[in-house]
C-alpha cells in the first residue's frame, strides 16, 4: 500500500508549483513554448496517460509542453468496489514536479465536483463515493491526507493554458447563453470563484457546458483574445473532433484516444490547426 503521506506531499508539491506557474495570469497559464500537446479527458485512463507522456517526450523536446486534463472519475475499480483513477492523478502530479515547466493539468467539471462535494451519478452510480471508496482502498487511514492535498491541487490548478500564437486550452466553453452574463472574474482572479461554482455560473460553465456552434466559439474566442479553442469534455468514439473552424475537441479516455499536436510559437493557418489532430499509437 502507498504511504498516503509521501503521495500526498508530491500532491501539494505540484499544486505548489502551479499557483508559482511562469507569468501565470489569474487563472490563465501563459507557456513559452515552440509546441504543446494536448491530451482529452483521461479519467483514470493509466495507460493512455501513459502514452501521451511518452508521445510529448519532453526530455527530448524542451520546447513542447504537454497539456492534460480532467483526471478522476473513471471505469477502474479496485477489490472493494472503489474507483482507481486517483492512480492517473498521481502519477500527473509526480510528472509536473518532474517536468515543472513543460507540464501542466488542468481540472474539469469532475475535479470540481470533487471541490465542491456536488456528486455526479453515471447509470445510477454515484462516482464520488466510489472516489472515496478507491482513496481508503488504496491509502487506508491516510485517505483523508491524500484527499485533501486533491483539494489544494484542484484549487491551485488553472483553468486555461495561453500560447503566444493565440491558442486557449481549456475544458470547455461557455455557452451562447452564460456569455451573456460571463463574469471574467473566474479567469482572471487567480484561484476557483466558488460563488460561480453552480450551475448558472461562469466558473461552472468553463467545466461543464455544451455549445459546440461556431457562433458561440467565435464570442468567446473573441472574449479571450485567441484565434484558437482547444477544449475536452465531450466523449467522442473517435478520440476527436472537429465541430467549428475555430475549435478542436480530443478524448483521451477510450479507444482510440484522441490528441492535438500544434505550433505554439508562430502564427498557424487554418488548415494547421485542423490538421492538429491524431490519434495515440496503440501499445
Amino acid at each position: 500500500m502507498p504511504e498516503a503521506a509521501a503521495v500526498a506531499k508530491i500532491v501539494r508539491q505540484a499544486a505548489k508549483l502551479m499557483r508559482l506557474g511562469l507569468g501565470r495570469q489569474g487563472n490563465i497559464q501563459p507557456v513559452d513554448a515552440d509546441e504543446i500537446l494536448v491530451g482529452g479527458d483521461l479519467h483514470g485512463h493509466t495507460p493512455n496517460f501513459k502514452r501521451l507522456v511518452q508521445l510529448a517526450d519532453l526530455v527530448d523536446n524542451p520546447r513542447r509542453h504537454l497539456v492534460l486534463q480532467e483526471f478522476v472519475h473513471g471505469p477502474g475499480r479496485y477489490s472493494n468496489g472503489g474507483d482507481s483513477s486517483h492512480q492517473v492523478l498521481d502519477l500527473a502530479c509526480a510528472l509536473k514536479c518532474k517536468h515543472p515547466h513543460q507540464v501542466h493539468l488542468l481540472p474539469g467539471n469532475h475535479e470540481l465536483s470533487e471541490l465542491t462535494g456536488r456528486s455526479i451519478a453515471k447509470s445510477g452510480v454515484e462516482l464520488n463515493d466510489l472516489f472515496a471508496m478507491g482513496l481508503r482502498h488504496q491509502y487506508g487511514n491516510g485517505a483523508d491526507e491524500v484527499y485533501e492535498a486533491y483539494h489544494d491541487l484542484f484549487r491551485s490548478m488553472p483553468l486555461a493554458v495561453r500560447t503566444p500564437n493565440r491558442i486557449l486550452c481549456i475544458h470547455t466553453t461557455p455557452s451562447a447563453k452564460s456569455l451573456d452574463t460571463f463574469n471574467m472574474d473566474v479567469l482572471q482572479k487567480f484561484g476557483p470563484v466558488m460563488e460561480e461554482a453552480d450551475r448558472g455560473g461562469s466558473l461552472y460553465a468553463v467545466l461543464w457546458d455544451r455549445d459546440l456552434s461556431e457562433e458561440t466559439s467565435r464570442r468567446f474566442a473573441e472574449l479571450m483574445d485567441v484565434d484558437w479553442l482547444v477544449t475536452g469534455h465531450i466523449p467522442l468514439e473517435g478520440g476527436f473532433e472537429f465541430p467549428n473552424p475555430r475549435r478542436v475537441i480530443v478524448d483521451s479516455c477510450g479507444e482510440p484516444a484522441g490528441y492535438a499536436l500544434l505550433p505554439a510559437s508562430r502564427p498557424i493557418s487554418a488548415d494547421v490547426f485542423a490538421a492538429s489532430l491524431h490519434h495515440l499509437p496503440l501499445g
